[in-house]
């Protein structure tokens, strides 16, 4: 059977795209290469066709994930009046739902944990993609100067996951909402 031009990359994709998801749901290890090639509807030989190995997949589908967030996050920045982009960051991602559904979360509040223990031979990749992250979110962060908006940054974010780690570990809706306010109004006030 003859494909379309273009066909292997766009399973490629699917494929990122599902795993990303997954990855971010279950955790590194929750991505198994028979589940996240089941979840596309191919078999487990179909991999290595798009794959040299599952740090591979699991490389790209980080990259997916927080393209995903950097995305979502500039697109609030941009949609609000000048001078609020950064509060529209913070409201963003300090949104009940984003805490409900990791999946279409930041890796860093899924993940963060597990990418520091991560093999050495791909941190340099994640290493990569977080300065991609710091890159895209500082231009939008409060300061004058680029060193003030990368320490607003580094202080906005840290807040910001571990709220949201904190809150996805509280089996009570109300008190997850609690802790995400807590962080919102705290940095909305604190810049």
């Amino acid at each position: 059977m003859r494909y379309q031009p273009g066909h292997k990359a766009e399973i490629h994709q699917k494929i990122v795209k599902d795993a990303s998801r997954r990855v971010r749901a279950d955790g590194l290890n929750g991505a198994g290469v028979a589940a996240v090639m089941g979840d596309t509807g191919l078999t487990h030989g179909g991999f290595y066709k798009h794959f040299k190995s599952k740090d591979d997949l699991l490389v790209e589908s980080l990259s997916e994930g927080f393209r995903e967030i950097e995305n979502r996050l500039v697109q609030a920045a941009e949609q609000s009046p000048p001078g609020e982009d950064w509060k529209a960051i913070v409201r963003t991602y300090l949104r009940p739902e984003h805490c409900e559904h990791p999946d279409h979360g930041c890796p860093l509040a899924t993940l963060g944990p597990e990418l520091a223990r991560v093999d050495k031979r791909m941190k340099p990749q994640i290493v990569a993609e977080l300065v991609n992250y710091k890159s895209r979110m500082t231009p939008f962060m409060p300061g004058r100067r680029t060193a003030d908006k990368e320490r607003a940054f580094f202080a906005i974010f840290s807040t910001m996951i571990g709220a949201v780690e904190i809150a996805r570990l509280l089996p009570d809706l109300a008190m997850r909402e609690k802790v995400l306010a807590s962080a919102r109004d705290f940095l909305l006030r604190s810049f």
